[in-house]
């Protein structure tokens, strides 16, 4: 029996007392003056991170007052929860709309870490995802949460808990951190490789190539095989610079309603949360055409793929792109004046053999199998494995008259 086990033994030698999460910890009710509020203290679901942490909100709202929260409070992003983004706040402040804040009703009874971990797990984020409405952004049921059911042990075995999973986390981040430095390395090596005088040629993306728009295909269009296709937010989730394979697969009597990539075409996309991934390309090198969502483009020109793939991600490049987005809530490319942008025409075997140094230098800090990236996938692994195994607990039995109520989202 481990020390954990062994706390929970004598207090609860029959399981441990489970509640709505409502009940422990509805939604905040505070409000808060927009202009008391900062990049650091006002939080959308833009800047949220995935997998926890969040950055410096780079947009303040026009509103006068906004959802408030307070330290120790459990930030959730509601927008496409699939991507797991939340919060433990270590400051007070305000957040948007998109943005649930779990206040904890007494402290005395769940530790503000304890709930963030338990928010954190692989059952609670499985849980949202099949809890959502959809929409062109898919948003969480929030009356569902409220309803979702969450262990209570005793204090004594959450801080154990809580000291274990701080612990675990902080070597993680510790990889993390070497991993920025390796990308923040990578990214100026990679711009200084794509950066060109005034002696290369410049000519507009529209003059060297086509774009093409995509097909809309819904959720009901997957099949575990068929005709490849690539959704456009599986381009900043799931694909790096080029990639041979998908993830996805259509049911293949679609065909004739689809539009395709072809191989050597880069994909875009065009809609996103962040002006950041506005834009962002993939080069399609698989051997066959592939399917592309509405809000994706596929640009066809006689550029190495690789080459033009790697050009797009640079600093340079993405400031030149941003000045043409619409900065609506949903943040939209516009593909005709993304078109003027102008980029250096090199030689083919110039442009082949930078992308050949920049792949390489680019699978030491993204690809599963190399380098650091797949010691910190290995060891996420093992932690969340751990982590989850730690949050599960046997449910104490309830009383055949015993009843609970759950407080509503107001």
């Amino acid at each position: 029996m481990n020390r954990i086990d062994a706390l929970i033994e004598e207090p609860c030698p029959n399981g441990v007392e489970f509640k709505p999460l409502g009940e422990v910890a509805p939604y905040s009710k505070e409000r808060a003056y927009v202009a008391d509020l900062d990049a650091d203290t006002f939080v959308g679901v833009d800047n949220l991170r995935q997998g926890g942490g969040k950055a410096p909100s780079t947009a303040i709202p026009n509103t006068d007052t906004c959802t408030g929260y307070r330290e120790g409070d459990v930030l959730m992003g509601n927008i496409r929860p699939y991507l797991r983004k939340s919060w433990l706040a270590d400051n007070d402040g305000g957040c948007s709309g998109d943005v649930l804040a779990f206040s904890i009703k007494n402290r005395d009874e769940m530790l503000p870490n304890f709930l963030y971990w338990l928010l954190s797990t692989t059952e609670f984020w499985e849980f949202a995802s099949r809890n959502v409405k959809p929409g062109k952004m898919p948003r969480g049921d929030k009356a569902a949460y409220l309803r979702y059911s969450v262990p209570v042990p005793p204090m004594a075995v959450q801080r154990a808990i809580v000291e274990v999973l701080d612990k675990a986390v902080e070597l993680e981040r510790e990889l993390e951190r070497e991993l920025e430095r390796r990308k923040t390395q990578y990214a100026h090596y990679r711009d200084r490789l794509l950066a060109f005088d005034d002696s290369v040629k410049r000519q507009r993306l529209d003059e060297l190539g086509a774009f093409t728009r995509g097909r809309r295909f819904v959720k009901s269009d997957y099949a575990d095989e068929g005709t490849p296709c690539i959704h456009y937010g599986e381009i900043y989730t799931e694909y790096g610079v080029a990639t041979r394979q998908v993830v996805s697969h259509l049911r293949s009597n679609l065909d004739v309603r689809l539009r395709f990539a072809l191989p050597g075409d880069v994909v875009l996309t065009d809609i996103a949360e962040t002006v950041e991934d506005v834009g962002t390309p993939v080069a399609w090198l698989g051997a066959t055409p592939v399917a592309i969502h509405d809000h994706c483009y596929s640009y066809s020109s006689d550029f190495n793929p690789r080459f033009l793939s790697h050009l797009m991600r640079t600093n340079w490049f993405v400031a030149e792109r941003s000045k043409h987005v619409v900065r609506t809530k949903v943040k939209t490319l516009m593909i005709r004046q993304f078109g003027s942008i102008r980029v250096p025409v090199l030689p083919m075997s110039e442009q082949v053999r930078i992308a050949d140094i920049l792949d390489k230098f680019d699978a030491l800090t993204t690809s599963l199998q190399d380098g650091l990236p797949a010691e910190q996938v290995a060891r996420r692994k093992q932690y969340e494995y751990y982590r989850d195994a730690l949050l599960t607990f046997k449910e104490k039995p309830v009383p055949a008259s015993a009843g609970s109520t759950t407080e509503e989202e107001s």
